[in-house]
């Protein structure tokens, strides 16, 4: 009789779970409750992940010898892309090179009929030869060098007439243009235009046919850009720029006139520009209509 009233007493003992002691209890429910809202996932993971580790299990995110990992290059694989800096640090020295290479151009020290190769103009400049040939490729474009194979570039010769075909050129599109503006824009939009115009004065009276040519370019550029057609400015613009390359014997840098391109000339040119600008801010359209038309060398 007492073993079979031990027996159940000890079966029941034996069906007992196992105990656990207090603090790995606590711990468990601690992360059941931190898993269930989304808290302390980060200590949890941590460690999950030196559980794992310590099994010889391999977790996410964990970096083992052999693996390949971003930023880091395998043998033979192709480097990554460049950043865009170098990129624009390279157009930006090409964009230099050319220019300068206008600049030259207008002055005359790249002179008419001369060939100039990549290689010794980029020690001239003190750069390699790859912008140099872009920038010499652009300028072909533009008409003021044609290549030469196996050699370089040679500077296109222009001469008198052809300065003039383009001044008559630029005044058929110019001239309309200033017209219609004359009639609609007013006078306080001229009267902004003002520093541009006393700015080429101050280039003619410098000297400099490159800055001359520069400031040129900039009140043309503004007083055209009042039209409000991008097309129009970069077409009369190129016109423009093409009438200041130096032409045979001399000259070119003026914006209007070809050939001009002495001082003296440079500021007569100028002030056609503050005196034009005075004519559209009065709105005398008769004025505007002679003093255009003088510009570009009694064209109209």
């Amino acid at each position: 009789m007492k073993q079979d009233m031990q027996g159940p007493a000890e079966g029941a003992a034996q069906a007992r779970p196992p105990r656990v002691p207090a603090q790995r209890a606590a711990r468990a429910a601690r992360e059941t409750a931190e898993a269930r809202t989304g808290g302390g996932s980060g200590r949890a993971g941590g460690r999950g992940g030196e559980d794992r580790a310590a099994r010889g299990e391999h977790t996410r995110g964990e970096h083992t010898r052999g693996e390949h990992t971003h930023g880091e290059q395998r043998h033979g694989e192709p480097a990554p892309p460049r950043p865009r800096g170098a990129v624009v640090r390279r157009s930006s020295v090409r964009g230099q090179v050319l220019d300068a290479l206008r600049a030259a151009l207008v002055t005359g020290e790249l002179r008419p009929g001369e060939v100039y190769s990549a290689p010794v103009l980029g020690e001239r400049f003190g750069v390699s030869a790859t912008p140099v040939r872009e920038a010499m490729q652009q300028l072909a474009l533009e008409g003021a060098v044609e290549v030469v194979p196996n050699k370089g570039f040679r500077v296109v010769e222009r001469g008198a007439r052809e300065l003039a075909e383009l001044a008559e050129v630029r005044a058929l599109i110019e001239m309309p243009v200033v017209l219609r503006l004359a009639r609609t824009v007013p006078a306080e939009r001229w009267a902004e235009l003002r520093p541009l115009a006393e700015a080429t004065v101050r280039a003619a009276s410098s000297g400099s046919r490159a800055a001359y040519a520069e400031a040129d370019r900039a009140f043309h550029r503004a007083v055209l850009g009042l039209a409000g057609n991008e097309q129009l400015v970069r077409v009369a613009e190129d016109l423009q720029r093409r009438a200041q390359w130096s032409m045979v014997g001399g000259g070119g840098a003026g914006g209007g006139r070809g050939g001009r391109g002495r001082p003296g000339e440079l500021v007569a040119d100028a002030h056609e520009h503050t005196a034009l600008l005075d004519a559209l801010i009065a709105g005398d359209l008769e004025v505007v209509r002679a003093l255009v038309g003088e510009h570009f060398g009694g064209v109209g």
